[in-house]
């Protein structure tokens, strides 16, 4: 995911060059804090830019997850207080957010993120501070020995799960598959995960179309990809990018042609656009509110969240804030406090159903082992109500098979 207000492509390079302004910093001593003061959790997400709605949600439940704590007397008598700041979707921003939340407000850790690069430039500020940073943004390369540290968890799915269980529910042997992906690291791993499941499923790859982040007309790609004549079209891009490309590829005919298929469907841009242009549409998810009827820690969630937003229903990226917020706090109770070290240790150990399941972090790489929904958007006349927005195609249940091998991953085994 990329820059904020901007169309230049966010790279590793500028990911991280936001860092070196503030490269003083991080040489300062941390300062001690008192037992029995407030825990602080740094919350950095974009809250102006294209994924604006996105962040909006993930503040709300990660609110209500520290509300749930406080209200049965926070941890060990601390009160929890989270601290949210506008990344701007821009890694120099992000960094230097960070480093305040670490120097000025004494953060305990960090929770957030909505960009691949992005993440990474707060993990890169957290893991040289000694840090614990749980990112809730998809990102395959955080995982990875070259980016991973001892205190970086990763809480949301990665393209590999979600491209993964997308292909199984929508490629057979022998379909021409198409892409037409935005042109930075969410889109390249997702093309990246499409790919190693078409090879796997025996489907073909029959183009690639590469789009800029923020574009606003896709008409000049949509004659391409239909020359193409494949049977699935894979749009791997985010936030109103998705609505955007699937609403002209529509306006284009391109359904009567082939099936659209997205690696995460988002429930905001279903919403912006209406049902007619997401019919049919497929795509994976971390959760939808919807899976109440089949689990309980849904249902509880949902319910939760409805009492405290005036009966409005949470949303997948939201989702990401209360599991990311709620794991972290449930280790904290289990470590008894705030000690960095005990923490980490509690968090490699914890077993967790927050909001849909069960799930642990993967102890190689702090990957959250979860379960992967693929959900169909439903027609208008199929609507049992205006929040009935998907059909459940699959719920494949969390296992590190699902992940690529720790010595993939360059970790030692």
């Amino acid at each position: 995911m990329p820059k904020s207000g901007s169309t230049s492509k966010i790279t590793r390079r500028t990911a991280l060059a936001g860092l070196s302004a503030s490269a003083a910093l991080l040489a300062m001593p941390r300062l001690g804090r008192a037992a029995d003061e407030t825990i602080r959790i740094g919350f950095p997400t974009p809250l102006t830019g294209p994924f604006a709605a996105e962040a909006r949600d993930q503040v709300k439940c990660a609110e209500l997850a520290v509300k749930l704590v406080n209200d049965k007397g926070g941890i060990g008598g601390r009160k929890v207080e989270l601290l949210v700041r506008d990344d701007k979707l821009n890694a120099g921003e992000a960094a230097t957010r960070t480093l305040e939340l670490i120097e000025k407000d004494k953060v305990h850790a960090v929770v957030g993120a909505l960009s691949s690069a992005v993440q990474l430039a707060v993990n890169e500020v957290t893991r040289a501070r000694g840090v614990i940073y749980v990112s809730i943004s998809q990102s395959d390369t955080i995982n990875e020995a070259k980016d991973f540290s001892k205190y970086t968890f990763h809480e949301a799915l990665n393209p590999h799960m979600t491209t993964s269980a997308v292909a199984r529910q929508t490629l057979k042997k022998g379909m021409k598959v198409a892409h037409l992906v935005a042109d930075y690291a969410y889109g390249h791993e997702m093309l990246r995960g499409f790919k190693r499941a078409q090879t796997a499923i025996g489907a073909d790859n029959v183009g690639e179309i590469l789009h800029p982040f923020g574009a606003a007309d896709y008409s000049t790609f949509m004659p391409r990809l239909m020359s193409m004549r494949p049977d699935v079209l894979c749009i791997s891009n985010f936030g109103r990018d998705q609505a955007n490309a699937i609403k002209q590829a529509v306006d284009f005919g391109v359904k009567q042609q082939m099936k659209i298929v997205v690696p995460v469907i988002l429930h905001n841009q279903r919403l912006a656009v209406g049902p007619d242009v997401f019919e049919g549409v497929v795509g994976g998810a971390n959760y939808y509110w919807g899976l109440e009827a089949q689990s309980k820690s849904a249902a509880s969630f949902n319910a939760a969240f409805k009492a405290a937003n005036g009966g409005a229903i949470p949303t997948d990226y939201g989702a990401y804030g209360y599991s990311g917020v709620g794991s972290l706090l449930a280790a904290m109770q289990a470590a008894g406090g705030t000690d960095t070290d005990k923490v980490v240790d509690a968090l490699e150990k914890l077993q967790y159903d927050l909001t849909k399941g069960p799930q642990h972090y993967r102890k190689c790489d702090h990957q959250s082992v979860q379960s992967v929904l693929v959900l169909e958007s439903k027609k208008k006349s199929a609507m049992a109500s205006d929040n009935d927005l998907f059909a459940i195609l699959a719920n494949d249940a969390g296992a590190d098979d699902m992940l690529r091998s720790c010595s993939e991953l360059g970790h030692a085994t």
